[in-house]
């Protein structure tokens, strides 16, 4: 896994002075959260990293606990469209399979999202539900709409099911990549995982056509 420690996530011009402020102490809060767990990091040490007083914190997040949960979609968000912007063309289920396969290649580069999908904060993780991780399931569900009626997927699922159970899917590979490592990535694992996309995915052959 690698490290970002100490740099903050990329912020524009075009951000108010608030907003900066905000970008920097998450930035700050990813590197700490994910270097040191949520147990050991204090609020006055990423204050102290981000070059702000503490209270300054208590301005933008609900507390250590609202802190760790932006930290954390933040990181999220990141390793969703780092994957994205890797597997533009092509069917969905083409997509879907460059996105499952760009997760596992850049959630090293993600160290709180890495953190947490390895296990190690089970008591504060385990009660998060990630509005990145929401948006882009609502997302997939809108694809595979518009897929259905271009013949390309099955018409006979409900599409937002489909993108939840396509979610876990990519969840449990990542982490089964985090926890076991390269053995995640056998061939064979990958082969079984088109065969299971194009068995949920792929419209069925009516006769005659």
């Amino acid at each position: 896994m690698s490290s970002r420690q100490g740099v903050a996530p990329h912020t524009t011009s075009a951000l108010t002075k608030g907003e900066r402020t905000r970008a920097r102490i998450l930035g700050y809060a990813v590197s700490r959260f994910a270097s040191e767990g949520y147990r050991r990091t204090s609020v006055s040490e990423i204050a102290r990293d981000a070059g702000v007083a503490p209270p300054a914190i208590y301005a933008y997040f609900m507390g250590k606990d609202g802190l760790f949960r932006a930290a954390l979609e933040a990181d999220a968000a990141g390793l969703i469209s780092d994957a994205r912007s890797m597997t533009s063309g092509g069917s969905v289920r083409a997509r879907r399979l460059r996105f499952l396969g760009a997760l596992i290649e850049r959630v090293g580069e993600h160290p709180l999202a890495y953190r947490v999908l390895a296990g190690m904060e089970p008591e504060v993780s385990r009660q998060i539900r990630l509005e990145p991780v929401d948006a882009s399931t609502v997302e997939l569900a809108d694809e595979l709409a518009d897929a259905q009626k271009r013949g390309e997927v099955r018409d006979d699922a409900d599409p937002l099911a489909l993108a939840r159970g396509l979610e876990a899917i990519g969840l449990a590979l990542l982490v089964a990549h985090v926890k076991i490592g390269p053995a995640a990535g056998d061939p064979r694992r990958a082969a079984g995982i088109a065969a299971v996309l194009d068995a949920a995915l792929r419209a069925p052959v009516v006769e005659g056509r």
